[in-house]
């Protein structure tokens, strides 16, 4: 194997001349978790595909709008706002991106309007590869198969009340309020490990 030989082995996804992403693999990724995004873009770049990340609204829908990219991966819920605008951006500059939306919580309202926006999936959060791999890849009306392992009820009530309590800035007594329970029951909550 030549020198030339490897190099197209390592730049695969990628456009032979200018370098950047090969518009048939290219995959944006939008996440402002970085220990999240960095590892899906190793896994997802070993797998064939040219990455883009971003990690905010504004950057996502920049980069969206320069390279429109052929797949796209986008968390519901950033840093500076929604990642349904960046879903908007991306259907604006190219209508036929494959587009998963992630989240740490899910949501049917929110899940409907993504898939309204041009979604193709919708995956709880940590999402694996392949799993995404699967979604971005399936055809279309292909079923999802159900997870081997998916999250019991006890864990559920635990993100959810862990998500109105980071939105709450971390106050347990408005978190209480807004759950409906009584603060010293949360407190018990918030005390104990997640559930499996």
């Amino acid at each position: 194997m030549t020198d030339m030989d490897d190099t197209q082995e390592t730049d695969f996804g990628r456009d032979a001349l200018t370098g950047e992403p090969d518009g048939e693999m290219s995959l944006l990724i939008v996440d402002d978790d970085t220990p999240f995004l960095r590892r899906i873009a190793r896994a997802m770049e070993t797998r064939g595909f040219a990455i883009e990340t971003a990690e905010t609204v504004a950057e996502g829908i920049e980069k969206a709008k320069a390279r429109p990219p052929k797949y796209a991966v986008v968390d519901l819920r950033l840093e500076d706002g929604t990642g349904l605008d960046v879903i908007a951006a991306i259907r604006e500059a190219r209508e036929d991106t494959r587009i998963v939306v992630l989240t740490g919580y899910g949501n049917i309202a929110t899940a409907v309007t993504a898939v309204k926006l041009g979604a193709l999936d919708y995956l709880a959060k940590p999402a694996d590869a392949d799993d995404i791999v699967h979604a971005l890849t399936q055809a279309p009306g292909e079923k999802v198969d159900p997870p081997e392992n998916p999250m019991s009820a006890d864990r559920v009530r635990w993100e959810h009340i862990q998500r109105v309590y980071e939105m709450c800035d971390r106050n347990v007594s408005e978190t209480a309020r807004r759950l409906n329970m009584h603060r010293r029951t949360l407190q018990r909550i918030l005390a104990k490990r997640a559930p499996r």
